[in-house]
């Protein structure tokens, strides 16, 4: 079964040549764009670009219809043409041996009960001509392992092991948008349209098997079938991670799902249980959803609920530990009297002698990394969380890009700060390897200076850094979520 799901979706994610039917002059057109795009990230496949009047599109030639593409040339067609004449251009794209397609193409089921009508008897044609039918109404197709970029926006991100598919093409921008600044990159993006023939059910069936994704990002308005999607969450969830963002959750967000999608949006409450039954975890926002993947894709699961905070801030810590204390699933872990004995013994007096561990000003050369390994390898500690990362670096900055610099010892240290914080920031990273527990780092300078060398060091290891404690106990919350579910669901006898 695995090989022949991963097959029927490997002409859209890997395939070996494309047509962009429709391919424009005008660069204000979806045919230009497509085109464009598919071009611009440097895709090893080859290209077949259509257009009636066969003029030159970007510099290259392009065919009259699709009966002048070599057979067997290409096997994924992006269509940008009018509506009307998908039905026909599909028959002649099977002919030629295309066996994926994604439709950009609006004016179905979105436009009224004519426009479902044709949506199902392209559904139907698909069916019968073995094509894998993507839309219509749909944004684009992502896939970062076959340098694919065929979409009508951007970005293109950095590859990586995500995989969304969104109902709204707009919510797959927007999380390939926080993977380019975060550098948490992506394996599969698509954007599921209409839903013709396959959804975000099909698409998460498949992202469980994809050998290139460890966890599943998507973003749904409304359920045709509800038993059909509460099946493929449950299924692909006891694999990997699923990470659910859902809109139409009011009357007024129903209504403009309707009209956005044609999507029936289903009761809040029983979507929620759902969720929870699946074993899939639901974010309430874009940037908590798109944050809590990146943790599943960056971080080791918990084994248990114990959080510590390290933090070099104290007022940080203070609200870290109101926010730990009010989780409905996770523990503010009183501090273990042999990790405050080790402290003691590296820390001056005026430490807090407590969880949150304040270190008060008192860091030194090792302090901090030295403190950050004995939290993370206590057996009590479940998850780590770091506050502080990038304060020095911050300093330096005002000091290096001032009147001053390099005089006054400042260059000297400029650079001793700069060290540190890369040097804690690949302590975090290396420890959550070693240790197989959650390290998370913390710091409003991941928003506001997201190139302070800390915040670069976390990047460059291929990890994540919160832009507050907040934001990051959300992400611990899912982390935790899933992992208990994977545990009380674990068949007896094996490992969750």
């Amino acid at each position: 079964m695995s090989r022949g799901l991963l097959a029927r979706f490997a002409p859209l994610f890997d395939p070996a040549g494309v047509i962009i039917a429709g391919a424009s002059t005008h660069p204000g057109k979806f045919g230009f764009v497509a085109a464009h795009n598919l071009l611009r990230h440097d895709y090893p496949g080859q290209v077949f670009l259509t257009n009636r009047e066969g003029a030159e599109v970007l510099g290259r030639p392009t065919l009259r219809s699709i009966d002048e593409v070599p057979e067997g040339a290409a096997d994924l067609v992006f269509v940008c043409t009018p509506a009307g004449v998908v039905p026909d251009l599909l028959r002649a794209c099977a002919r030629k041996g295309v066996r994926a397609a994604f439709v950009s193409s609006a004016g179905f089921a979105e436009a009224g009960e004519a426009g479902r009508r044709a949506q199902d008897e392209l559904a139907a044609l698909c069916a019968d001509l073995d094509i894998l039918l993507v839309g219509p109404n749909g944004q684009g197709v992502v896939s970062t392992p076959s340098s694919l970029c065929a979409q009508i926006v951007a970005p293109y991100p950095p590859r990586g092991r995500i995989a969304v598919v969104s109902q709204s093409g707009n919510f797959v921008s927007s999380f390939l948008n926080y993977a380019c600044a975060t550098g948490v990159g992506v394996s599969r993006a698509v954007s599921a349209g209409n839903s013709a023939m396959t959804g975000v059910a099909e698409f998460l069936e498949y992202f469980a098997e994809d050998p290139e994704t460890d966890a599943m990002l998507t973003y749904v308005e409304g359920l045709a079938d509800g038993r059909r999607f509460f099946e493929a969450v449950r299924r692909a969830a006891a694999r990997k991670p699923v990470v659910i963002l859902k809109g139409g959750v009011t009357r007024g967000g129903q209504r403009a799902a309707a009209s956005h999608t044609g999507a029936l949006a289903s009761d809040d409450r029983v979507f929620a249980g759902m969720c929870r039954q699946a074993g899939a975890t639901r974010a309430g926002t874009v940037e908590e959803a798109f944050e809590a993947a990146a943790a599943f894709v960056t971080q080791p699961l918990p084994v248990g609920p114990n959080v510590f905070v390290l933090t070099t801030v104290g007022g940080w810590g203070v609200v870290t530990a109101d926010r730990i204390t009010s989780s409905p699933t996770l523990d503010l872990l009183p501090i273990p009297d042999d990790l405050r004995a080790a402290f003691d013994e590296r820390l001056p007096p005026r430490w807090s002698r407590n969880n949150p561990a304040d270190l008060a000003g008192s860091e030194t050369r090792d302090t901090v990394t030295e403190c950050l390994e004995l939290a993370a390898r206590h057996p009590d500690v479940h998850a780590l969380l770091f506050l502080g990362l990038g304060i020095q670096s911050n300093q330096g900055e005002l000091e290096r890009t001032g009147p001053f610099y390099p005089e006054h010892g400042l260059e000297r240290i400029v650079a001793y700060h700069e060290r540190q914080d890369r040097r804690m920031a690949g302590a975090a990273v290396e420890l959550a390897r070693s240790c197989a527990k959650p390290v998370l780092v913390a710091s409003e300078l991941a928003a506001t200076q997201p190139h302070n060398p800390g915040m670069a060091e976390l990047r460059a290891r291929g990890s994540f850094a919160f832009s507050s404690s907040f934001r990051a106990i959300a992400a611990l919350e899912h982390l935790f979520q899933y992992a208990d579910h994977r545990r009380r669901h674990a068949p007896k006898g094996e490992p969750s």
